[in-house]
């Protein structure tokens, strides 16, 4: 993966972890209702469950490349409009927020760091995102694992600072977001639509 790729792709990975989603609101719940230090354990473990489905997702595409080369195209194209649905559906999608006064009971860290990877692995919509949005990214003339090393480590490292302050300011950004959440939301979609547009035409 050259440069001027990995600076585009960290930028999109950037918007989608800034974007509405179950484990968005699993950090800005459990950083309002356990504190930072305990979320930590629920966005390891999200984390970790988003370098599975980035792997299956990553050497899935892998093995129809090696099949032929056209898939790539395909998987280009069908992406790019699944990622303009996806925009359109979280410029929809209602503001997010989590409700100061309700108390939780306690959780082990163990149970947290369960809950956060289950809320990546069985999502449906994160498979079908990385199997639409990893294609805009991939060469198939460089090495795969390499490549997915590099595609994971980015996203986890972005989705973990971007949880942690999610988490860490859950209480103040939590108005907020039921204030302005909706304005937030379509800044966030029409990332998604612009990536779904502007990347398939990409070479």
């Amino acid at each position: 993966m050259n440069t001027g790729t990995w600076l585009v792709y960290f930028l999109a990975t950037i918007g989608l972890s800034l974007s509405p989603g179950p484990n968005g609101l699993l950090a800005l719940t459990h950083g309002a209702m356990h504190g930072r230090r305990k979320a930590m354990f629920t966005i390891f473990g999200g984390a970790a469950g988003f370098v599975v489905v980035i792997a299956l997702s990553m050497f899935g595409i892998g093995a129809l490349l090696k099949t032929s080369l056209v898939w790539l195209t395909v998987l280009k194209v069908l992406g790019g409009a699944y990622l303009v649905w996806l925009g359109i559906q979280v410029w929809r999608a209602p503001p997010l927020g989590v409700d100061p006064q309700v108390q939780a009971p306690a959780r082990s860290g163990a149970s947290m760091a369960g809950q956060g990877a289950l809320s990546a692995l069985t999502n449906p919509k994160a498979v079908l995102f990385f199997a639409a949005f990893l294609p805009q990214f991939i060469d198939p003339a460089r090495s795969l694992l390499l490549q997915f090393a590099i595609m994971a480590g980015t996203f986890a490292f972005i989705e973990i600072a971007t949880e942690f302050l999610i988490a860490s300011m859950a209480h103040r950004i939590s108005p907020w977001l039921r204030r302005v959440g909706r304005r937030f939301n379509q800044v966030c979609g029409g990332i998604f639509i612009g990536i779904g547009v502007v990347l398939p035409l990409r070479n």
